[in-house]
């Protein structure tokens, strides 16, 4: 497949929930595309690898929960594991996206469609990966 039409996959990493887009970079273009919940971080691997293969992403993209100064938060390596088990599971390559305040973002943009609300029973983890894919799809970076 043509490096530049390679289908790319974002997660989300949260402690209850794991939100996925799906995107292709011919279009820089990107979806929602699910939400796999998660115990203590740890999702139903099943889950993750038919979401993997029914899309059949080239590349992998999480989330990197960073503080606002840019230094590790609390959650920053419970993330990156999460990142390296998709490695390690899936013999993909896995990118790093800053996502700070991505799902602050997520929330605003359905408060602006009208979706306000409780985010229990609506959560905005796959918005908040596709705000993810959509900065690395548009992002400056040396795996683009």
């Amino acid at each position: 497949m043509n490096k530049k039409a390679e289908r790319v996959m974002a997660f989300d990493w949260g402690l209850k929930n794991i939100g996925v887009a799906v995107g292709t970079r011919a279009l820089g273009t990107s979806q929602p595309c699910a939400v796999i919940k998660a115990k203590d971080g740890s999702p139903n691997w099943a889950e993750v690898e038919t979401l993997i293969d029914t899309w059949s992403p080239a590349l992998l993209v999480v989330g990197d929960p960073l503080n606002i100064d840019g230094s590790d938060a609390e959650i920053t390596p419970r993330a990156r594991r999460f990142a390296r088990q998709l490695e390690g599971r899936f013999g993909l390559t896995v990118v790093m996206v800053d996502e700070r305040l991505s799902s602050h973002a997520a929330k605003s943009e359905q408060a602006a469609l009208g979706h306000n609300g409780d985010y229990r029973k609506r959560p905005i983890d796959a918005e908040a990966a596709n705000l993810i894919l959509q900065t690395w799809l548009t992002g400056d970076t040396d795996t683009n």
